[in-house]
C-alpha cells in the first residue's frame, strides 16, 4: 500500500516573511528564488538594486530583463493587494522609466486584477504588468515550497498584434518560428528537465538560463545568413570566459563540435557559439532544426557548467 501525504497551503506568509522588506526582499532577490519567479511570468531577470530609491520612497527590486536591458521594478506585499501599493506601482514605473512592473502579492482583490488587466491593455505595447499571487504548501512536516502563480499578465496576442502593426513579414516569421519551436522542444522530457519555457516573441533570440546570472544560453535565427545560431552568453565577465577558453578542448571534446569563441574586447560581453545553415522558410525541415538547437543547448549546457 502507498502513503500519500496530504499537501496543505500555508495561509499567513508572515510565519515564514515577517517583514516585507527584512525578510521577503533579500529572499527574492537571491538568484535561486528570483529564478522562480522569473519562470512564472516567462522572463530572465538581473537584479540591479534592493530597496532602490525613487524620490522619497524605495522600490523593492529594481532589475534588468537579461538580453534587452529593458528594466523592471518588482514591489512585493505580503498581505492583499490595496490602493495604495497600486500607486506606488504607477510612482515607481514612472520614476524608473520601467519597461516591465510585477506586483508580487499575498491575494489578489478582482478590483485590482481588473486594473492590471487594464493597464496591460491600454498602455504602450512595451509596457508590461503582472500581478502575481505568491503561494506556500508543505507536506507533513516536510520543507515549506513556494509557488508563485500569475494572476494577471499582458495578453500576449494583443501585444504581439500591436507590436507587428507594420505588418512585417520577418517579425510575423520570427514569432511563428518561436511559437512552433516552444510547442516542439517542451513535448521533449530530454529538453524540458533542463530548461524552462519561455515565451515565444518577434525577437530573432530566445534566451535559457543555466543557473547563473553571469551567463546563458542564447538561441537565435540569424535569417539573413541562414543561420540556426545556439551560444553561451557571459554578459559581463571576462575572467569566467578565460576560464572556460583555458579548458576549451575539454568543452569542445565533450560536445563533439567546434566552438566559435568570440571575447569580444570592445565589449564587456563574451560569446562561444556554434552554428547550423538551415532553410527557415522550409516548415518542413523545422523539426529537423529544433532538434539539432535541443540537443547543442543541452550539450552546451552540461558541458560548460562544469567550470562555473
Amino acid at each position: 500500500m502507498i502513503n500519500l501525504g496530504k499537501l496543505k497551503e500555508i495561509k499567513d506568509l508572515r510565519k515564514v516573511w515577517p517583514h516585507e522588506a527584512v525578510d521577503f526582499t533579500p529572499w527574492l532577490a537571491e538568484e535561486d528564488n528570483l529564478t522562480l519567479l522569473a519562470d512564472a511570468v516567462g522572463l530572465e531577470i538581473t537584479v540591479d538594486e534592493t530597496e532602490s530609491s525613487v524620490g522619497d520612497f524605495n522600490v523593492d527590486i529594481y532589475a534588468t530583463e537579461t538580453e534587452t536591458d529593458r528594466k523592471i521594478i518588482i514591489e512585493n506585499q505580503l498581505e492583499d493587494t490595496n490602493h495604495d501599493h497600486l500607486g506606488k506601482l504607477i510612482t515607481y514605473a514612472s520614476g524608473k522609466s520601467a519597461d516591465i512592473v510585477i506586483w508580487v502579492v499575498k491575494r489578489a482583490r478582482e478590483e485590482h486584477r481588473a486594473a492590471i488587466e487594464w493597464l496591460n491593455n491600454h498602455t504602450d505595447e512595451n509596457i508590461a504588468f503582472f500581478l502575481v499571487e505568491i503561494k506556500l504548501y508543505q507536506i507533513g512536516s516536510s520543507d515549506i515550497a513556494v509557488k508563485f502563480e500569475v494572476v494577471e499578465k499582458p495578453n500576449d496576442w494583443t501585444k504581439e498584434i500591436k507590436r507587428n502593426t507594420s505588418n512585417s513579414p520577418t517579425l510575423q516569421a520570427r514569432y511563428d518560428y518561436w511559437v512552433a519551436f516552444n510547442d516542439y522542444a517542451f513535448q521533449n522530457s530530454a529538453f524540458a528537465k533542463q530548461f524552462n519555457k519561455r515565451k515565444a516573441s518577434t525577437d530573432h533570440w530566445m534566451t535559457f538560463s543555466v543557473g547563473s546570472s553571469a551567463c546563458h544560453i542564447t538561441m537565435s535565427q540569424i535569417r539573413k545568413y541562414n543561420h540556426a545560431l545556439v551560444e553561451w552568453y557571459i554578459s559581463d565577465d571576462k575572467e569566467l570566459y578565460h576560464k572556460f577558453y583555458s579548458n576549451k578542448a575539454a568543452i569542445e571534446q565533450e560536445m563533439g563540435v567546434q566552438l566559435e569563441w568570440n571575447e569580444l574586447p570592445e565589449k564587456k560581453a563574451s560569446r562561444i557559439l556554434t552554428y547550423k545553415t538551415v532553410d527557415f522558410d522550409n516548415k518542413d525541415t523545422w523539426s529537423e532544426q529544433f532538434d539539432w538547437m535541443m540537443d547543442m543547448a543541452i550539450k552546451m549546457k552540461k558541458a560548460f557548467k562544469k567550470y562555473l
